[in-house]
């Protein structure tokens, strides 16, 4: 996604649009496994290329066969939808939209994330490892990301299928789902220092529709570290929420695309930036930005990964941190107007990124060091770098992206 920005932004838009129509390609090409069909709107996880005997070259889709842990890729339709709402507006090319297949590809995806489930809340549902974080963390459920991501979708979706006879219901439905996901997440979400001193005297178990712990949230489920943590004039998302469960943790790219897309309110982002600001060095540190804070250590970190030997505490996707969510934060900061936090963050990076061989990720409380199996040369740190920069030089960029923020 990085990548793609970085081509439009530097006037290359054939490599964009062509991607998306390889993507959209490889969709078609889903597989019966295990007595259920795959749906023909997902995307594929990755792709390799592969030659024939005869040396003709193709792409091979992966749907999550060949990961480890066969992960589904329940975001990549999002970020396919996302950036071609966003080619759209940078080289307005609405023969692209118009076309059939895409046509076709936007509502797939759109009856695959509004299709009727057993779920009663406006969120989500997803299993462990389906996004980012493509192994065992312990978000499964309705993690902010996925949420912040749906968001995104929805709102883009709704603006790029054409009014139809075809289309009327399902834009209606994306309307309804995106109004109620907004005001859901800000509410149940949200958690400043109010909010936490009103969890920590919840009552639980309480029955009817006026309850005020809908989710039978337990004060007792509140971690050790958080009150002394939070500082009272800032606030974040909660990683993940669900019955009975509510994550504590701070994830990065769900609090910082729900500021990108408006899945905030304009007071709900600044107090995520002035977190970011009171805790640099625990949520920025020496590479920018750190994926989740805290790491989950001993026990806990047996039973929420497996024991992942990659998910270390600290390291990886358990507290690592990542160049590639310089740009999300870059973006975030400056549509709060906090240009200093993204210039200063900026810095960090080209400092150390070249020098250090444009690494995966980074280990450690503060991120100093380069994580010990993090792959080097990697493509999406410098497009986050180069991103961010174009970023800081033309903030008007920024309209790019979805904006659902208004309540209408």
């Amino acid at each position: 996604f990085p990548c793609a920005l970085v081509s439009l932004n530097d006037g290359q838009p054939d490599i964009v649009r062509n991607f998306l129509s390889a993507l959209l390609q490889l969709r078609t090409q889903y597989k019966n496994q295990s007595g259920h069909e795959i749906q023909s709107g997902v995307m594929p996880a990755s792709f390799r290329k592969v030659v024939d005997g005869k040396g003709k070259e193709s792409l091979l889709a992966d749907f999550g066969e060949r990961a480890i842990g066969k992960v589904a890729p329940v975001d990549s339709m999002m970020w396919w939808t996302l950036l071609l709402g966003i080619y759209k507006k940078k080289v307005e090319d609405q023969g692209i939209i118009d076309k059939p297949e895409f046509q076709s590809g936007i509502r797939k995806a759109l009856e695959i994330f509004l299709q009727d489930t057993f779920e009663v809340y406006p969120t989500l549902h997803v299993p462990d490892g389906s996004f980012m974080i493509d192994r065992r963390m312990g978000v499964y459920g309705h993690p902010l990301e996925v949420q912040s991501l749906f968001f995104g979708t929805l709102e883009t979706a709704a603006q790029l299928l054409k009014p139809s006879p075809e289309n009327q219901k399902i834009l209606e439905t994306a309307l309804h789902r995106k109004k109620a996901l907004r005001s859901y997440v800000r509410l149940y979400y949200w958690l400043d220092f109010a909010r936490l001193n009103e969890i920590h005297r919840f009552d639980t178990e309480e029955f009817g529709t006026e309850n005020v712990n809908m989710l039978n949230i337990y004060p007792e489920s509140i971690p050790s570290w958080l009150d002394q943590w939070l500082p009272e004039n800032a606030g974040y998302m909660v990683g993940n929420l669900g019955p009975g469960r509510m994550d504590f943790r701070f994830f990065a790219q769900g609090n910082l695309l729900a500021i990108l897309f408006g899945l905030t309110n304009a007071e709900q982002a600044g107090k995520i930036m002035d977190l970011y600001e009171e805790r640099w060095i625990n949520l920025i540190g020496a590479m920018p930005a750190k994926i989740c804070y805290p790491a989950v250590e001993g026990t806990h970190w047996k039973l929420a990964t497996g024991s992942d030997p990659k998910n270390i505490p600290w390291s990886y996707h358990n507290g690592g941190n990542w160049p590639v969510l310089l740009w999300p934060f870059v973006a975030a900061a400056l549509k709060t107007g906090r240009r200093k936090l993204a210039e200063k963050a900026f810095d960090i990076a080209c400092a150390k990124l070249y020098k250090d061989g444009w690494p995966e990720y980074y280990d450690g409380h503060s991120g100093r060091l380069i994580g010990r199996r993090a792959n080097l040369n990697q493509s999406w740190s410098a497009a986050a770098l180069i991103l961010s920069n174009q970023l800081l030089e033309d903030e008007k960029i920024l309209s790019l992206f979805p904006d659902g923020s208004a309540e209408t």
